[in-house]
Order: structure tokens, then sequence, then C-alpha cells
């Protein structure tokens, strides 16, 4: 499916917004860029994020470089199309990386860049992420613990904000509701999803991932919003404690045969969840 054809599907949707990826965004082409936001504002909607995968746990300082310099583009490309928000990782979960290696490298990364997306009017959104569809190993800091220590120390800056998804919490073996009760007052946008293990138990999960190989396990999968593991209730009276009014992004609709009614199916869930919390 071509980004036109994405566009003009989910304008029939009752969306608010569209959020772009960055694969399948010309970022290259400024002009198609801007083109683009123009046809989707047409449509009634808005482009509130730009979802973009950095890698900073590689270790030769040069590919770092162009990890950070590449972020930077992925801010430049968040401006044009009117996004707010460009989601930011920290990098694979590499076996020969250790810890205090891992840590080092990325928040190094983030003090350059925190400068440069606030000049540019972008708020960083660091996502509790599972894996990049074109990394061969799991997010570094999947793990709340050490997704909380790569925060800290950037408590007080209003370009570093989190990008919560229940999901991936339950992927990493953490209890999504105990990290969003820690991060509430972070959470600036959500990536709503339902995830399960299918064929295997996330101990299965965890061995898979040990083991390099490009793309998602097939053993995770998604599914309608509403019918997996997530306490979408309480989740969102949390945000709305925590006075949360920021996007929330579907995840869902990947299988072309079913994905359009699954979508539609989520869209409807979440609405009502929403309005029933208050949240807008």
């Amino acid at each position: 499916m071509k980004v036109d054809e994405w566009v003009e599907l989910s304008s029939g949707l009752g969306l608010d917004g569209l959020e772009f990826y960055w694969p399948f965004t010309p970022w290259q082409d400024p002009a198609e860029v801007k083109r683009l936001r123009e046809k989707v504002e047409r449509l009634g909607m808005s482009i509130p994020m730009f979802c973009y995968s950095p890698d900073f746990t590689k270790p030769q300082p040069a590919e770092r470089r162009k990890e950070i310099d590449l972020q930077k583009k992925a801010i430049q490309t968040a401006v044009l199309l009117g996004a707010r928000f460009c989601r930011v990782l920290t990098g694979q979960r590499r076996p020969e990386i250790t810890r205090q290696q891992g840590l080092t490298w990325v928040h190094e990364s983030f003090e350059e860049l925190l400068p440069f997306a606030q000049a540019n009017g972008v708020t960083l959104i660091l996502e509790n992420h599972y894996k990049d569809g074109f990394w061969s190993y799991p997010e570094f800091a999947q793990k709340m613990d050490l997704f909380l220590e790569v925060l800290k120390g950037f408590e007080n800056n209003p370009s570093l904000c989190v990008n919560f998804d229940p999901s991936n919490a339950i992927v990493a073996g953490d209890d999504p509701i105990v990290l969003l009760e820690v991060v509430k007052h972070r959470v600036a946008t959500m990536h709503a999803s339902d995830r399960w293990v299918e064929g295997g138990t996330l101990a299965d999960l965890e061995r898979m991932a040990a083991s390099a190989q490009l793309g998602y396990a097939s053993i995770l999968k998604h599914g309608v919003i509403g019918r997996g593991l997530n306490d979408y209730d309480k989740i969102f009276s949390i945000l709305k404690s925590a006075g949360f009014n920021g996007w929330i992004s579907i995840e869902d609709g990947e299988d072309p045969a079913c994905g359009i009614e699954h979508l539609r199916l989520s869209i409807e869930f979440l609405r009502k969840k929403m309005s029933a919390h208050g949240l807008s």
C-alpha cells in the first residue's frame, strides 16, 4: 500500500491524526513530506508524531555518530510533518555490550539531541519498546529498571518525555501498571495495543531474544485493542489522574485480511474508554 492510499483509507475511520513511521516517510524529499502533510490536513487530520528508531548502542563511535545525525534528521522531518513529538529509542541489546557501556552511549547521545530537539520545537519521547522490525536484538532498555535508569538525569528536561506502551511492558516481563505509576507524570503520548504470546511463553520469547533474529518473534501476536492482557480502565484512570491530555496511537490492523475491520473495532473500544475516563 502506498502512503497516499493509507492516508485516504484512514480518513474514513474517524481518526484525529496519523502517526508517521520513518520507513514509509519520504524524509529525503522535503517537498514530498510537505505534500503529504497538506493532504492529511485537507482530510481533517494532523500528524502528531514521527516514529523513529535510532540505535545508539553500536560499538563503533563513527556508527553512533551516524545514528545521532539521523535522529536529528528525524527531528527535522517531524517539523516538516507538523509533528510536535518524535520517538527516540536507545538501541539494540547487543550481547557484547555491558549495561554501563550502553547507558553511557545512550546518555551521551541524548545530551546532544535534546538541545537540538528543543531548538526545533520538538519533544523527544522515549518508548518502553520491545524491538524495531528491522532489528536483530530487542531494545537495550526493554526492562523497566533500565528504562527508568535511562530517564534518570533528564528529570527536569521538558524535551524528553515518555511514549507509554503497556503491551511492551508485558512482553518485557514487567507490570505495565507499576511502570505507568512511576512515569505517569512524564507520559506525553501513548501507543495503545494488545499483544499476547501464541505457541510459547514469555520465557520462550526471552530465550529467542538472546539469539539474533531479524524482526519480531513469530510467537508474539497483535490483536484488537481491548481483547488482550491490558487493563485499559486502570491505565486510563491513572493517565487522567496525572493530567494526561496527549495523543493515543493505535497499534493494530497488521493483518491485511482483516486489518481495517480490526482498526474499526479498536477505535470503537478506545473512543468509548477514553470518553468514560474523560480523555479527549
